[in-house]
């Protein structure tokens, strides 16, 4: 509260002890300690009196509300820290062949997938070729047939 040291408070006593004198000394004293504890009872009284009046305002009942919105064990933080230590943990290898029947089943649909575009490269190389010969002149020499673009303007 107050920072005051021995050497402060010898000095004090020293002028005391010269101001008030020894006979009355410990009469000042005595009066001393009575205002210090009349002091003290008024400011715990204070105190009391601020507490019951938080009370009343509901002031601990939100204390105690953000409290355990603070704790993480009511939020589920505790899952979430759960979660990020196996993720942590977490080691991303690649099932070998025939290990699962997902890996299987993915394989599966790999080469069914190899199939289906092998189809369709067929089928679209077949029909460019078929368009390239549609396109192409006769090999007589004449031209092929091209419809007539004459206008009757």
């Amino acid at each position: 509260m107050f920072d005051i040291g021995w050497t402060e408070l010898l000095l004090i006593g020293i002028v005391a002890l010269i101001v008030v004198g020894p006979k009355d000394l410990p009469a000042m004293f005595r009066t001393l300690g009575r205002f210090t504890a009349k002091a003290r009872n008024m400011a715990r009284e204070f105190q009391r009196a601020m507490d019951d009046a938080a009370d009343q305002a509901g002031v601990k009942d939100t204390v105690n509300d953000l409290k355990d919105i603070a704790n993480p064990r009511k939020l589920g933080l505790d899952r979430l820290n759960e979660a990020a230590d196996r993720f942590e943990k977490w080691d991303p290898k690649l099932p070998k062949a025939g290990e699962t029947k997902a890996g299987e089943a993915s394989a599966q649909m790999t080469e069914e997938r190899a199939a289906q575009a092998e189809k369709i490269r067929k089928a679209m190389a077949e029909k460019g070729a078929a368009n390239r010969a549609a396109d192409a002149p006769a090999s007589d020499g004449t031209p092929s047939p091209t419809p007539d673009k004459t206008s009757d303007a």
